[in-house]
């Protein structure tokens, strides 16, 4: 073997670890969920709930349809812009592999809830269990590229997001996550249900929100906050974050002119009463300007409105976050 050969060998090793140990300064963000954060992986899968056809992806850098339940992008593409990383790619997806595995993943399957019926109508999802076991996985591929105690680094320093909608939810999946090294994990409450192009379809005659779905959305998000702060007092740390987006909905689906928005009623892409009724697709009705729309289709919010969710993540108040938002969080993390 001649010595051109070795030292060509060696500088690739040399620019390979500079280029992991790079990577590594970056936090990596870890994404669970639903529909809402889901950016791909259902596309892999032989399911129903995808969102991988025109003209969802309209309004995406690439214009193509990605698998996200937007016009552009969601919220965990938001957030890692507010991090300065590039996006997490779906856990399914072949790219991921390498260096991009050290910047996260996402594991959020569409149409999945925390019980593990929520969804049968939906065959083939990654529901929260299966979530969670990729996880596991993810960390053995990571552990073969970096080493066990550099991967146990990157995912207790990781952001990790869960956003699960209006479905139940248990613990037992927040202590498992805790168990697998999350540190720093926002949590999503839900949004107004009542208010969403498709419920109000089905059951407002007038436009206004459902009240019954309404109280049960507050109830669920308060009973998250107090979930949330008895695992945090058990663990003697503010591990989990929770996020109250139905305050922020609710500002401006009660007054959307001053947030800029036309309708916080009508959905941009769908058909019947409030484009509410049935899937978004090449033949239902589409907006021209969809930022001037709150909901992308029946149960979705635009990019705009996802751009004012992630903002109150980052910067809200108390009224907000619980019991801090994430730029505090960051703040204090940046300084250990």
């Amino acid at each position: 073997m001649d010595a051109s050969f070795l030292l060509a060998f060696f500088l690739f090793g040399l620019t390979t670890l500079g280029t992991l140990s790079t990577t590594l300064e970056a936090r990596a963000f870890f994404v669970f969920g639903d529909s809402l954060a889901d950016n791909g992986n259902n596309n892999y899968l032989a399911t129903t709930a995808r969102a991988d056809f025109p003209p969802y992806g309209i309004d995406h850098p690439t214009h193509q349809p990605t698998g996200r339940f937007s016009n552009g992008l969601n919220i965990p593409d938001i957030i890692s812009e507010n991090l300065g990383a590039e996006p997490t790619l779906p856990y399914l997806s072949p790219e991921l592999r390498g260096r991009k595995l050290l910047v996260g993943a996402n594991f959020a399957s569409a149409g999945v809830g925390i019980l593990n019926d929520t969804g049968i109508q939906f065959a083939n999802i990654i529901r929260m269990s299966g979530q969670l076991l990729y996880f596991e996985q993810y960390q053995q591929r990571v552990s073969s590229l970096i080493g066990q105690a550099q991967t146990k680094q990157l995912v207790n320093q990781a952001l990790v997001l869960i956003t699960l909608g209006g479905n139940d939810f248990v613990n037992n999946y927040f202590w498992r996550l805790y168990e697998l090294g999350a540190r720093r994990v926002l949590v999503t409450g839900t949004g107004p249900l009542g208010c969403a192009p498709a419920n109000l379809a089905k059951r407002s005659l007038n436009g206004d929100c459902d009240p019954e779905m309404q109280t049960a959305a507050d109830q669920f998000n308060a009973l998250l906050v107090q979930t949330l702060n008895e695992l945090n007092s058990q663990f003697g740390s503010d591990i989990f974050i929770s996020a109250d987006p139905f305050r922020t909905h609710m500002d401006f689906i009660s007054d959307p002119e001053a947030y800029g928005f036309v309708t916080s009623k009508v959905a941009c892409c769908g058909q019947g009463p409030y484009n509410g009724l049935g899937l978004c697709t090449v033949a239902s009705n589409l907006c021209a300007n969809r930022s001037l729309h709150a909901f992308w289709d029946a149960f979705h919010p635009t990019e705009r409105a996802n751009r004012i969710i992630v903002s109150q993540f980052m910067t809200g108040s108390a009224e907000y976050m619980n019991p801090m938002n994430l730029s505090t969080i960051l703040a204090m993390d940046a300084r250990t």
